[in-house]
């Protein structure tokens, strides 16, 4: 944990004014370690008979603070405001803290280990439902695109909630669902590229790693336009379905090296998280995949001529449920993606889901907007497949 100081700004700043109303602390959570921040921390820290001034918070400080992020405390105390939070962004490290919320609040919530980043990461699944017919979500394959990592988390939230309770979700049985479904989620397939985004990579030889390759790109703003996993590959340019026709066009706009965005790799498959993805694919029976990214508020359904039986009145039924359009993917963007394997392999229905609009990184502004919308697409792939 980085320590944090009166004066600094920035996500682990909102994380602790977050602890902190958790706590009943009041404080605007702006990302700014002001003196009003201060007060707050001064008084949680006085009532609670911690150490600490009040102005800084160090390692001590921080655990005293996370049983707020998660959800209970060293006692297993649980807490009952929600979990995931309208008002921060994310990163690796709040993702972990959510899921181990989630779990501990949660029993009947399995998780498993999909694989590691080049930085040796987590990457962290969670498993929702006991059935026969497997489904698989996914989010922030781009690093900028992570306002798609606390959709997941959220509906994970809402799900075990409704189970727990024995109430409908969003129009579903939840009862149904948890029998005959097993669905997937991996919140945050690229946690190094999310958190060079927001601020907290704080190793600082893939730091200054990451800003020499943007220095190569000084279009690109760094490090908001960044999207490649921490070593310059972009994860949704790594499958083997059409990957030489996605190099052609990508070397020919430029991208012929590691970069923020858009360079395929020297091969397919060739960056762990990639190759992760494709490997727990390979290991389950998936009758439906998503994969979430921003922006544009479209669904794109198809693969080259490949078109899956009922894929498109699925996708009719996800354009109609969210407002969003459907849409063939462009041709510029119509290879080596994740969708666009499992497509191919499987022959089964696959979709990329662009939320939001604007630039990226979309903010959390945008956040309760693009879950409405979405909510009833989470459900809808379960109960859409035949």
């Amino acid at each position: 944990m980085q320590n944090i100081y009166i004066g600094d700004r920035g996500v682990m700043v909102e994380y602790l004014q977050l602890a902190l109303n958790r706590a009943r602390y009041d404080t605007p959570i702006d990302g700014i370690f002001a003196m009003d921040t201060c007060r707050q921390l001064k008084r949680f820290l006085h009532d609670n008979e911690k150490e600490g001034a009040g102005c800084y918070v160090d390692t001590l400080i921080w655990r005293q603070l996370i049983p707020y992020l998660r959800g209970y405390d060293s006692y297993g105390k649980m807490f009952s405001f929600d979990l995931v939070s309208d008002k921060v962004a994310y990163t690796s490290f709040l993702t972990d803290l959510i899921i181990e919320g989630l779990i501990k609040r949660y029993p009947f919530i399995n998780s498993c280990n999909v694989g590691m980043s080049v930085m040796g990461k987590n990457i962290s699944c969670i498993k929702l439902g006991q059935g026969e017919k497997e489904i698989f979500y996914n989010a922030s394959f781009h690093a900028n695109e992570w306002i798609t990592t606390p959709v997941l988390l959220k509906f994970a939230q809402e799900y075990a909630k409704a189970y727990e309770s024995g109430s409908s979700l969003y129009g579903a049985d939840i009862n149904e669902l948890y029998e005959e479904y097993s669905l997937y989620l991996v919140p945050m397939v690229n946690p190094d590229g999310v958190n060079l985004v927001n601020g907290v990579l704080y190793n600082q030889t893939y730091f200054q790693q990451a800003k020499a390759i943007a220095e190569n790109f000084p279009d690109i703003p760094f490090p908001s336009g960044w999207k490649a996993n921490i070593n310059g590959i972009d994860l949704n340019l790594q499958f083997p379905a059409g990957w030489e026709m996605a190099k052609e066009i990508k070397y020919e706009q430029g991208y012929t090296i590691p970069a923020p965005r858009d360079y395929v790799g020297q091969k397919p498959l060739s960056a762990p998280e990639s190759k992760s993805i494709y490997d727990f694919t390979l290991s389950h029976d998936f009758r439906l995949i998503i994969a979430y990214h921003t922006q544009g508020e479209v669904i794109y359904w198809k693969y080259s001529d490949y078109e899956p039986e009922n894929s498109q009145s699925i996708a009719e039924y996800f354009g109609k449920v969210s407002g969003y359009e459907v849409e063939e993917t462009p041709l510029v963007s119509g290879y080596a993606g994740y969708k666009d394997w499992f497509i191919q392999q499987y022959d089964r229905p696959g979709y990329t889901i662009e939320v939001g609009l604007g630039i990226n990184p979309i903010g959390m502004e945008q956040f309760n907007t693009i879950y409405e919308q979405n909510k009833e697409i989470l459900v809808g792939g379960m109960t859409q497949i035949k």
